[in-house]
């Protein structure tokens, strides 16, 4: 079978390698595409390139970069569908899902530009306040800490583009950023969206380079930004290798969904149990933020248990381009074949399989688990698939302890009318965000986001990327008649 080559973006232009790598479905194996591969020369140049004009690039006029980066919100939106279903034949996602994939980073790319327009306008400081100080004005502005690489993952191949380079356009600085090998053409798109604009020559690429060429990326010196989304074994690796440089890590988690006492309705239980099941097999599971774990009181479990149960078993998985379809695919098998692994091995020391448990290639049905024992790799590690556990708790303090006894601590979700209880999971539960009255999987594109623990150091969403992209320089002006 025959497919397109698609080139890479090398300083803003298309470039081919002499090697190429072929991109197939998780679904049904089918060819996809076939993806050219940079050369060493090749990185070198695009390195080269981006430290070149670093300078440049950091001066260009905000209405130039805020100007790119509505273009490729609006080129994004304009092609919707053809995108939508890219993502869903490389990646395997529900093409449902994908969709609101690419309607996620139009909104990045449309932040990014209103970001750009205000960013960085200085904030003035009075000095006078002690006597040395008459006279003087400080003023602080933010500059780029220079060139950043972009490590991105494969199960948002879209938006988590969107969520290194946006931002690094917007601050003025330059970035290589590389898509993940299993998922390499959405990351492409955006390279050809941005071709159709006026950024300076070098102050962007896109390599679709093979990890173990990484290394060597990690470690120059002139890339002293690195913001990588993945494994906490990859993010701690890179981080170990280079102690000095600035990175911003989001490694995921096994997000919780508490539901508490006063959640005790019929009607609280319904929407609770439905909304669990879905985001707990959104993405196939593979989603940072998917429910992994659900935490119930126990004047509630026993009502709350079977309509998981049922509304999982509602999930319809199958092909990935069907609008139907709410389960695609994992990523490959070999992911399924590890879930299954995980799922086996709870099963053998006592858990209660209570739906799914069954693979067929790399899919992977929707399964729930009771009953879950503490030592389980599922019940500590990040499944990234569509596995959910369900334990009881006796209390909203045990609930929460719950939470917190994982490595863990990105977002986590609590079903609760009451504003107290609210407040008293903002101040107790160990994670970068909490959502109430829903799941842990919400995560609007604008706000801060990033975990603590083992899920990450630093904060993605625009403006919050943005500051991790630059630092404060100040500037004292002296002889004023303030």
């Amino acid at each position: 079978m025959t497919a397109t080559t698609h080139a890479f973006w090398l300083a803003g232009r298309q470039a081919t390698g002499e090697a190429t790598f072929d991109v197939t479905s998780p679904w049904d194996g089918h060819l996809v595409g076939r993806v050219a591969v940079p050369s060493d020369a090749q990185v070198e140049e695009a390195v080269a390139a981006a430290y070149a004009v670093r300078d440049e690039f950091a001066a260009t006029p905000a209405h130039v970069r805020a100007a790119a980066l509505d273009h490729v919100s609006r080129r994004l939106a304009e092609r919707t569908e053809e995108i939508a279903r890219l993502i869903s034949a490389e990646n395997g996602k529900p093409v449902k899902w994908a969709r609101g994939e690419v309607g996620r980073a139009v909104s990045v790319f449309r932040f990014a530009a209103e970001e750009a327009r205000r960013f960085n306008g200085g904030e003035a400081q009075r000095l006078d306040t002690d006597p040395g100080g008459q006279g003087r004005l400080a003023l602080t502005r933010r500059f780029p800490k220079g060139v950043v690489l972009g490590i991105a993952p494969f199960n948002f191949p879209l938006n988590l583009c969107a969520h290194k380079i946006a931002p690094a356009i917007a601050a003025g600085a330059p970035i290589i950023l590389k898509p993940a090998p299993a998922t390499p053409l959405s990351g492409l798109v955006i390279g050809e969206l941005l071709a159709e604009t006026e950024l300076p020559a070098g102050s962007w690429s896109v390599l679709p380079v093979a990890n173990d060429k990484m290394p060597a990326l990690v470690q120059d010196e002139r890339l002293p930004v690195i913001s990588f989304t993945g494994s906490d074994k990859v993010g701690y690796a890179i981080m170990d290798s280079v102690p000095r440089k600035h990175l911003t890590l989001e490694l995921g988690g096994n997000g919780a969904a508490v539901v508490l006492a006063d959640w005790a309705s019929d009607e609280d239980l319904d929407l609770a149990a439905t909304r669990i099941a879905t985001f707990s097999n959104y993405q196939g599971g593979q989603s940072c933020i998917s429910v992994q774990r659900v935490v119930a009181d126990a004047s509630v479990y026993e009502r709350l248990l079977p309509r998981i149960v049922a509304a999982v078993g509602a999930q319809v998985t199958g092909d990935p381009s069907d609008d139907a379809t709410d389960v695609g695919p994992l990523v490959s098998e070999d992911a399924a074949r590890r879930v299954e692994s995980w799922v086996e091995e709870a099963v053998g020391a006592g858990a209660e399989l209570l739906a799914g448990g069954k693979r067929d290639g790399a899919s992977y049905a929707p399964t729930v688990l009771a009953g879950v024992p503490d030592g389980a790799t599922i019940s500590s590690e990040e499944v990234f698939g569509p596995v959910l556990t369900v334990q009881k708790a006796e209390g909203e303090a045990a609930a929460f302890a719950a939470v917190n006894e994982s490595k863990y601590g990105l977002q986590a979700g609590v079903f609760t009318h009451d504003l107290q209880a609210a407040f008293r999971a903002h101040r107790a539960l160990e994670v970068g965000g909490v959502v109430i009255g829903d799941v842990p999987s919400y995560r609007a594109d604008q706000m801060p986001y990033g975990g603590v623990k083992q899920s990450g150091v630093g904060r993605e969403g625009v403006r919050f990327a943005m500051d991790d992209y630059t630092y404060e320089r100040v500037l004292v002006l002296t002889g004023l008649a303030l």
